[in-house]
């Protein structure tokens, strides 16, 4: 790899590597040093002549042999690393090269593009729905829309008898409608997940996380960067506990599970270089902590390993790591 970041092991005009040469040095050495050693030493006795020559041929090509397989040891290490080097360079060329694509090409679909057009394809299907009138609980009736997620802002929300709002006298979110609104329909054909996203529109707590959210994956998704495309390392229960009840430190290493290089790289430069996209972030980082604070107090270890695996949960990872929340 170039700039400094591999200095590749010194090859001379022959293809022999530096261990190589020492190899062929510490032989030669050994050969000269028990050649004289054998021409200085006394003559065997009688019937000992093939014995001592057997001892002397293993003492001249042992040692031999063990320089050539640490040398053969050190070539294949060598050759490894530089093919590895050169792999991730190759990656991150392609990377850089998507990125510059992307940035180049603003027509190609995003996470925001994509969302609008399932949101025009659910308002289609609630208008159709609109045209019957049915007996169904409002509960169970499918709402397949998104609502312009960014447009449901508290001012909007209907309000009741004496100024109470709606999202106010309406039930608590359940804890499987608030992860799977933080997970985001899958496509437009996800009614389950638009009838989350629904229900978790109208409740101030999930709302508020779910735009900041959009807001941050529409972001990193400029940089080519989806949470589909990362597998982070799962933490365990206890620890999302821990991280709720204020605990913070290296102990909270683990809820760092993101390792993908590139986008942690991207994301870090991204928060030092756009003030947009580190006040989107920091607005995130701070919505998502409050919110699993309530959220942990109530839920199970399986309900809490669900809200770990939300594409919201691991836009938290990415962005706490880069960010050193979890140092």
């Amino acid at each position: 790899m170039v700039d400094g970041q591999h200095k590749p092991t010194f090859v001379n005009d022959t293809g022999l590597s530096r261990v190589e040469l020492l190899a062929i040095g510490l032989g030669g050495l050994w050969v000269v040093v028990v050649g004289i050693y054998a021409l200085m030493m006394p003559a065997a006795p009688a019937g000992a002549g093939a014995l001592q020559g057997l001892v002397l041929m293993m003492t001249v090509f042992l040692p031999v042999a063990m320089f050539w397989v640490a040398a053969t040891a050190a070539r294949t290490t060598r050759i490894l690393r530089d093919e590895s080097t050169r792999l991730q360079a190759a990656i991150d060329a392609l990377r850089a090269a998507y990125v510059a694509d992307r940035k180049s090409n603003p027509s190609a679909p995003t996470v925001e593009a994509r969302l609008n057009e399932i949101a025009q394809t659910a308002r289609k299907t609630e208008t159709a729905l609109a045209t019957f009138t049915t007996s169904r609980d409002p509960v169970t009736k499918p709402k397949l829309a998104i609502t312009a997620i960014r447009a449901a802002t508290p001012d909007e929300q209907p309000t009741l008898a004496l100024g109470t709002r709606e999202e106010d006298a309406a039930p608590p979110l359940p804890n499987v409608d608030f992860i799977r609104a933080l997970n985001f329909p899958d496509n437009d054909r996800d009614k389950p997940g638009f009838d989350a996203l629904r229900r978790a529109l109208k409740d101030r707590r999930a709302r508020q996380l779910v735009q900041a959210a959009q807001d941050v994956l529409t972001l990193l998704s400029q940089d080519g960067i989806y949470m589909d495309d990362l597998t982070p390392d799962r933490a365990r229960s206890e620890i999302w506990r821990r991280f709720a009840l204020g605990e913070r430190g290296r102990s909270m290493a683990a809820l760092g599970g993101i390792r993908d290089r590139s986008s942690l790289a991207l994301s870090a430069g991204r928060m030092r270089e756009d003030t947009i996209f580190r006040d989107a972030a920091h607005h995130f980082l701070r919505l998502f902590d409050k919110a699993l604070v309530s959220f942990e107090a109530e839920a199970t270890d399986e309900e809490l390993a669900a809200f770990a695996d939300t594409r919201t949960a691991r836009a938290f990872m990415l962005l706490g790591r880069v960010t050193g929340a979890f140092d």
